[in-house]
């Protein structure tokens, strides 16, 4: 039995696509870990941000966000449980997924586990004829804050036509892994540099590092979001599901005492919080 076929033994709901905002959907995220960790079901799951959202890597400084224009523009600012870079989410041109399982279940590995959970989001880019893979060449940071403009890693980043069109990250936590990642389906790079302060980079060198889905292929949103649920389904034979009123109710209190929290939000690297 392979590692997919592994998955699919198991019990998994899928949560088709789910429209909130980015507090909520990162709290959501984490309460499906401990539902996972505790012998709940696992979860695959593709999600909307709405509003707009700007989050930011665990680590990330609160100065290189443009807090001012943000608020002007109705972008909401959250902060991820994974590292990396700022990513601007926009409500049409981003589509965001996550797969929860327990850690036991999973390979021990990063890079093996980035890997085999990362199978069914190349699979539904394929299938809407995107020709997509990991980066195999380095690619040099243009301005480290944001995410797509650092470095690319062949464990986590997804290129088509040499352009970056998928990142992922995964974070463990009580017994659990969360993975979750952000394809572009359409590019606004100037909003995506807008949200940050700090950098001279320009749209059209934002353009050459970062292609959208809707550049390669003449899919509709839908469509993909249609697909890519498919493909999660698929990947883990995953049931019919939806969040229990006992898991709202834990990530709207996750999301008050932390993911709107500026104690989270605007913390510092180095802080405990």
């Amino acid at each position: 039995m392979n590692d997919s076929e592994a998955l699919a033994d198991r019990e998994w709901r899928v949560v088709r696509e789910d429209t909130r905002p980015g507090a909520m959907q990162m709290a959501l995220d984490e309460v499906a870990g401990e539902t996972a960790a505790t012998g709940g079901p696992r979860t695959v799951r593709v999600y909307r941000w709405d509003p707009s959202c700007l989050s930011l890597g665990y680590g990330q400084r609160p100065e290189t966000v443009d807090w001012d224009y943000c608020e002007f523009e109705g972008i909401d600012v959250t902060r991820r449980p994974t590292g990396g870079g700022g990513i601007y989410h926009d409500n049409y041109g981003d589509v965001a997924y996550s797969i929860i399982a327990p850690k036991a279940e999973l390979p021990g590995d990063l890079i093996d586990c980035y890997h085999l959970l990362c199978t069914p989001i190349l699979d539904a880019l394929r299938s809407v004829g995107v020709d997509v893979d990991f980066v195999e060449d380095d690619v040099p940071v243009i301005w480290h804050p944001a995410c797509y403009l650092r470095a690319l890693h062949p464990a986590h980043d997804m290129v088509a036509e040499g352009r970056k069109i998928a990142g992922n990250a995964q974070y463990r936590r009580r017994d659990a892994v969360v993975q979750h990642g952000s394809i572009t389906y359409s590019v606004d790079a100037e909003t995506h540099l807008s949200v940050f302060d700090g950098h001279d980079v320009t749209p059209e060198e934002f353009r050459e590092r970062v292609v959208g889905i809707d550049e390669l292929t003449d899919v509709s949103r839908a469509e993909f979001v249609e697909a890519l649920t498919d493909s999660l389904v698929e990947f883990v034979d995953a049931n019919e599901g939806s969040w229990t009123e006992e898991e709202l109710t834990r990530a709207s209190e996750r999301v008050e005492e932390k993911y709107e929290s500026a104690d989270w939000v605007r913390r510092r690297p180095g802080s405990k919080r």
